[in-house]
């Protein structure tokens, strides 16, 4: 039996609301990062209905670099329904969801990379596991943070313990195997990667970074998000317990990777 098809062309898709300031430093980083890797690479930022300089920045980063791909995201707006359009429409082999604030660090983004190039189905990061480093992470949301995930890896079995984090990658039939998604918010980051898990795609856990935004503001919303998180958690746990695997995949390798 042939191994996993190679990553030829890997996508990194960027939600972006009212981060003109975040932006330039976030793509340039990458693609330094990149710029001497063996892929075709695309970065598709999202742009969701920003009031600053958000649209003409993206305009001058894609007359700049080739690699750059800008798309509007129309109504309705928010979070989830951006990274929903930037699902929909990226183009590579797989795709990393990445932060515009420089949060998240463009050599964790090629760990991501090669780990999927290797046969991984997802790659999901940690920055909370041996060899992950956080800077200025607020103490009231770390807090919270832990709670959460601990109250899932209960529920759900797990040792991964960073689940309601954004940053992570998929390849192509991982997207397309989670569908339909429901999120419109932030609990789209819980959606993607428990789907993919109890729909028995592989897995391969990482050590991550992760630097507070220097700029702007946190779009996360704690206090209007806890009842939709809790939402998504329970009827994916439903699926687990009530539907006899119909929704896993034929090609989905339950071995979990370290």
């Amino acid at each position: 039996m042939s191994g996993p098809a190679p990553i030829r062309k890997f996508s990194i898709l960027i939600p972006a609301h009212n981060e003109a300031e975040s932006l330039p430093s976030t793509i340039n980083a990458i693609l330094h990062e990149f710029s001497s890797r063996p892929v075709e690479l695309e970065i598709l930022v999202i742009n969701d209905n920003s009031s600053d300089d958000t649209e003409s920045v993206l305009h001058e980063l894609a007359a700049r670099h080739p690699q750059v791909r800008a798309l509007n995201n129309h109504p309705p707006h928010g979070f989830g329904h951006a990274v929903r359009r930037g699902l929909e429409n990226f183009t590579g082999d797989a795709v990393a969801i990445v932060m515009a604030d420089g949060s998240d660090l463009p050599h964790d983004i090629l760990v991501y990379y090669h780990r999927l190039d290797e046969g991984a189905q997802c790659a999901f990061g940690s920055r909370f596991m041996p060899g992950a480093k956080t800077v200025d992470y607020p103490p009231v949301k770390l807090l919270l943070n832990r709670m959460a995930n601990l109250f899932i890896q209960a529920l759900f079995g797990l040792r991964y313990n960073d689940v309601t984090n954004a940053f992570k990658a998929y390849r192509r039939e991982v997207i397309v195997g989670c569908q339909p998604l429901l999120s419109h918010h932030f609990n789209l980051t819980v959606e993607l990667p428990l789907k993919a898990i109890v729909r028995g795609f592989n897995y391969s856990i990482t050590p991550t970074g992760w630097i507070n935004r220097k700029s702007g503001e946190s779009k996360l919303k704690i206090k209007e998000m806890g009842s939709r998180y809790l939402f998504i958690v329970l009827y994916v746990l439903l699926e687990k317990w009530l539907s006899k695997g119909d929704y896993r995949s034929r090609s989905a390798d339950s071995s979990e990777k370290n």
